[in-house]
This record gives structure tokens, C-alpha cells and sequence, in this order.
């Protein structure tokens, strides 16, 4: 794929540094504009995405979400992608992901484990309330809006900037993923999934903790869903 100077890739981090550099070299492959957003690490990730060539933006509080908002006022490119940075997301699927927006078939494009398959989602029960609950909300989400969507928690995807800003994204973790693809629907842009695996974290474990966030994953889907206009 010949590189992409309307697009911005951007990958949100907290101590990862066993996988930085090889994400940022990847991604690099694809556009020159590769932007590192870290929120708090203490383990060199921000220094070893600078070396590997990628531009780093530091944020001073924890968070997804955090990372994600404030990304948003220093994008300048026409397309923003987001892939996280534990090797769990293909970098090979970046264009499958691409093309609905460049032939102007969609708004915002999500890569779906659904669709594609899991390597990390199985065996545990703490894997198994998570794959609920995901279904959960995506089952309240279909119904909300009369789609058929089957993911709608993957942080891999990809938006026109001018509708990501548009979003007006106010969540801090994790539920911004969510808060993205409801908002998308509610303002009516146009919503599109690609298949997509997700592979097992090449190093340590997920960051998201069920029995601290669940609260706050019903309350963004009832304010969003039914509380907001």
C-alpha cells in the first residue's frame, strides 16, 4: 500500500513498551504520520515511540478516553486511525479498514472480532463477562437504532476527523469505544464494519478491570442510548 498523507494513525499507550517500536515501525510503513499518545507510563514507552520514529503526545491523566480526546484538537489530516498498542489489532487490516472511507461508503469504519474471530476472548471468566457484557450493549445498540452490528467495544478503527470531532466525545477510559459508535449512529453518519481477528496480547495483560468500570459502561450506554438528545 503506497503511503497515506491524509491519514494519521494513532496509537494510545500505558506501558507498553515490549510492543511499541514494532507497532510504530509498522505503522509507519503505511503513513508518515504516526502519533504516540501515553498517559502515565512509567516503563520508556514514550521514548522508545519517539526512537522508532513516531511523534509522541503525552497526556497528564489516565484513560483511553483521556488519550483519545486529546489527540483530537492536533490532528490535521483527513482520516484518523486507531490501533492499540499490544499487538492484539493486524496492522496488515489497516487498509481493509481504510477503504469504505476512501471510496466514500462510510463516515467512521470499526473492525469486528465478531466477524473475524478471537484469539484472546475465550477461556477465562473474566474474558467470558467481558464478551457478555460487549454483546449486551451491542444488542441494546442494534435495537436502539435498527442495525446490525456485532462489535461495538474493538478500539480498532477508523473516522473521517471532521466526524470524530463532530462526535463531542466526553468519556475518559475505555467506554469512549462505545460512546464512538453510538454517537456515530445518533447523528446519523454512516456506521460500516469490516472482519478483522484480534490476537492475544504479545505481552502482559489487559488494562480493563470488570469489577471497577461495569458501572460506568450501563451509564454511558442508558446516557447516550436514551438520556441525551
Amino acid at each position: 500500500m503506497n503511503p497515506m498523507p491524509t491519514l494519521t494513525i494513532v496509537i494510545p499507550t500505558r506501558d507498553e513498551a515490549e510492543t511499541i517500536s514494532e507497532m510504530v515501525l509498522c505503522c509507519l510503513k503505511i503513513t508518515p504520520h504516526v502519533w504516540v499518545v501515553d498517559s502515565l507510563s512509567r516503563d520508556g514507552t514514550p521514548q522508545l515511540a519517539a526512537q522508532a520514529g513516531a511523534r509522541v503526545f503525552t497526556i497528564p491523566e489516565p484513560g483511553k478516553g483521556s488519550a483519545i480526546r486529546g489527540i483530537i484538537p492536533a490532528l490535521t489530516t483527513e482520516l484518523v486511525l486507531f490501533i492499540d498498542a499490544d499487538g492484539s489489532h493486524d496492522v496488515a487490516d489497516i487498509p481493509k479498514l481504510l477503504q469504505p472511507l476512501r471510496d466514500n461508503l462510510a463516515d467512521h469504519v470499526q473492525a469486528s472480532r465478531l466477524l473475524g474471530g478471537s484469539s484472546e476472548l475465550h477461556g477465562s471468566f473474566q474474558e467470558f463477562f467481558r464478551l457478555a457484557g460487549s454483546a449486551f450493549i451491542t444488542a441494546c445498540i442494534n435495537r436502539r437504532f435498527g442495525v446490525t452490528i456485532s462489535d461495538s467495544q474493538n478500539g480498532f478503527r477508523a473516522l473521517r476527523v471532521s466526524v470524530l470531532r463532530a462526535l463531542d466525545l466526553r468519556e475518559k477510559i475505555t467506554t469512549i469505544e462505545q460512546e464512538m459508535v453510538i454517537k456515530t449512529l445518533k447523528k446519523q453518519y454512516r456506521l460500516v464494519e469490516v472482519p478483522s481477528h484480534e490476537h492475544a496480547r504479545i505481552f502482559g495483560e489487559s488494562k480493563i478491570k470488570l469489577t471497577r468500570v461495569w458501572i460506568r459502561y450501563g451509564y454511558v450506554l442508558l446516557r447516550d442510548l436514551f438520556l441525551n438528545s
